[in-house]
């Protein structure tokens, strides 16, 4: 997709995520029905940002969720290891009647939107619309962009539509704070330069414990992180 224009973020050397182009700031909260399955988004607390601010990235700043310095004082580790490889290159193919989906596992955000109805993954290969329908809202509010549906004759992915902005996840269900989302094809830079396939949506680990930096794994969800 084109890139957001005159927006971007910079992952530093073991240091924040420096986001320039003020891009609009908000808390991104994952609401689960009474069976406590992911269903929907709300969106709360809009933050006051500057033309350029910097993210925690480390999981320690003391003024969350902006850096505040602490990688330097616990020797943050930073290292980026994830794929550089475009999405499509990754991404394991399942074929439906209607739809086709993709999936990158090394992406997932333990959002579990993809759970609900017998999960994405079964729902692709059913028959009728209604299937289509809950395949296509599943793999849409998937924070990570790790699910994508696909028109199968136009081969052309069925996104959401986003404003440029960043969101932080926030899972009360699990009594923990998720990533950070960036959405609308927000560029984001690699600490080396080199940039990252701009996507309409992606999550970026702010734990400071993911194995796929500078993306979310779900660690956060395993360590308990907060806010």
């Amino acid at each position: 997709m084109k890139p957001a224009i005159d927006m971007k973020i910079c992952v530093t050397e073991n240091g924040p995520y420096v986001v320039e182009g003020s891009v609009p700031l908000a808390r991104q909260t994952i609401v689960t029905d009474d069976a406590g399955d992911s269903v929907d988004w709300l969106e709360g607390e809009e933050f006051e940002v500057r033309e350029t601010y910097s993210l925690c990235r480390c999981g320690q700043s003391g003024t969350k969720p902006f850096c505040d310095g602490s990688h330097v004082r616990v020797g943050f580790d930073g290292t980026e290891t994830a794929s550089r490889s475009p999405y499509l290159q990754d991404a394991r193919v399942r074929r439906g009647p209607t739809w086709t989906m993709t999936d990158v596992p090394s992406l997932c955000a333990s959002g579990r939107f993809c759970d609900p109805n017998g999960d994405a993954w079964h729902l692709v290969k059913q028959e009728g619309a209604t299937a289509a329908q809950l395949t296509s809202r599943q793999a849409g509010l998937c924070p990570s962009g790790r699910l994508v549906v696909w028109d199968k004759d136009a081969s052309v992915a069925i996104e959401p539509t986003f404003e440029p902005s960043v969101g932080l996840i926030e899972d009360p269900s699990q009594a923990v704070a998720g990533p950070i989302w960036v959405r609308g094809g927000i560029p984001i830079t690699s600490a080396d330069g080199e940039a990252y396939e701009v996507r309409n949506r992606v999550t970026l680990c702010r734990c400071g414990g993911s194995n796929n930096k500078p993306f979310c794994d779900g660690t956060h969800g395993s360590i308990g992180f907060t806010d």
